[in-house]
């Protein structure tokens, strides 16, 4: 009986970690996801070409659609083909014809080269492993002055831990970020340490950087 429990649970986590990316979760993410403050830092305008890595299934995407409207183009990129499908039925079932899904490599997002306004990674560069290469090819996707979005969490019990300790964990610290963009040959131009809480847990905090593309 004690097995069967245990197996249960290790089915059930995933489920439960992963709900917030499933559009039948979305109002429920759009109460601690502080998506206003987010646009207005990036300064996302209509018409903007725009990319998100790791949409899973378009929850920011769809909602980047929005911003950038008719003009623009989002590029949404996950390397699971199943979440693409997804996101297409999604933005067909709410006429947004300027979303194009993409599948990526998980050491390049296979974006098109000197095109993009801004790339957005949310909740996803704390699994890159190849996160160098990673930040190279967006430079290279990213328009002259173009800029880079990295939003994570913090979870409190791994603050000061090593960058594997954390990533471990699913979380990733602005120290250890910051000094990789610095090294791909960004510029940090703004920050922001509390955004919210993700999930309306206390101990994960959200963080954004923006940095532009080195001329």
């Amino acid at each position: 009986m004690k097995t069967i429990f245990i197996a249960l649970v290790l089915i059930c986590l995933p489920l439960q970690c992963f709900s917030q990316y499933e559009e039948n979760d979305w109002k429920e993410r759009d109460t601690w996801m502080a998506l206003d403050t987010i646009f207005t830092a990036i300064g996302i305008e209509k018409g903007d070409d725009v990319a998100d890595i790791g949409c899973h299934e378009g929850y920011l995407s769809v909602r980047l659609a929005n911003e950038v409207g008719k003009k623009g183009r989002v590029y949404a990129v996950d390397v699971r083909t199943d979440r693409l499908e997804t996101l297409k039925a999604i933005a067909k079932d709410r006429d947004l014809n300027n979303i194009k899904t993409i599948v990526g490599d998980y050491d390049n997002p296979n974006l098109p080269k000197g095109q993009l306004d801004t790339v957005i990674i949310m909740d996803t560069y704390h699994e890159m492993t190849d996160y160098m290469t990673i930040l190279d090819h967006v430079k290279t996707a990213l328009k002259s002055g173009g800029q880079i979005v990295i939003i994570e969490k913090l979870k409190s019990r791994i603050i000061g831990k090593t960058r594997d300790e954390q990533t471990d964990a699913h979380s990733l610290s602005t120290k250890y970020v910051k000094q990789e963009l610095e090294k791909a040959g960004y510029t940090i131009r703004y920050e922001n340490n509390d955004l919210g809480n993700w999930e309306n847990d206390p101990d994960k905090v959200i963080w954004m950087l923006v940095a532009k593309k080195d001329i």
